[in-house]
């Protein structure tokens, strides 16, 4: 457990200084491998959220892969409905997808994130969840 209280299995992290524009809010990053399929552990604090982006790749790769390990958040692609996320919630975007991942209001929420391989792979940062956004998410029901 940290002085923050989030108990969690992967460590917390630095802040995520070199993509604090891309989030509202302050998030936290711990890389956890290196090589061919980096992955990192990203922590948000409540009400953190990266903005709207895209994962490109070709050669079956750029799809992102989310594993929630702690905490509560939410994950929503565009024209979707946005999907609850607990410990135990796999989420797999496919390469294309506009989307966006983040804490709930009133929770911290951790996710494992990796990029399968292939060609091209890229990001691109789009704007951000905005407060009228965010402000309208379930606070009820099965995916809040």
């Amino acid at each position: 457990m940290t002085d923050n209280g989030f108990e969690q299995i992967f460590p917390l992290g630095d802040t995520n200084d070199a993509y604090a524009e891309d989030f509202i809010g302050q998030s936290y990053l711990a890389p956890l491998t290196g090589g061919s399929v980096p992955v990192s552990n990203v922590s948000f604090e409540p009400g953190c959220r990266n903005n709207w982006h895209i994962h490109h790749g070709s050669g079956s790769g750029g799809d992102q892969i989310l594993l929630c390990t702690a905490g509560s958040g939410w994950y929503q692609a565009e024209g979707q409905d946005p999907v609850g996320m607990t410990a135990g919630t796999v989420i797999r975007v496919p390469a294309g997808t506009k989307h966006w991942h983040g804490a709930k209001a009133d929770s911290w929420f951790s996710h494992l994130a990796f990029i399968t391989q292939g060609e091209d792979v890229s990001n691109e940062w789009l704007e951000p969840v905005t407060d009228e956004v965010y402000g309208r998410l379930p606070k009820s029901g099965e995916n809040a």
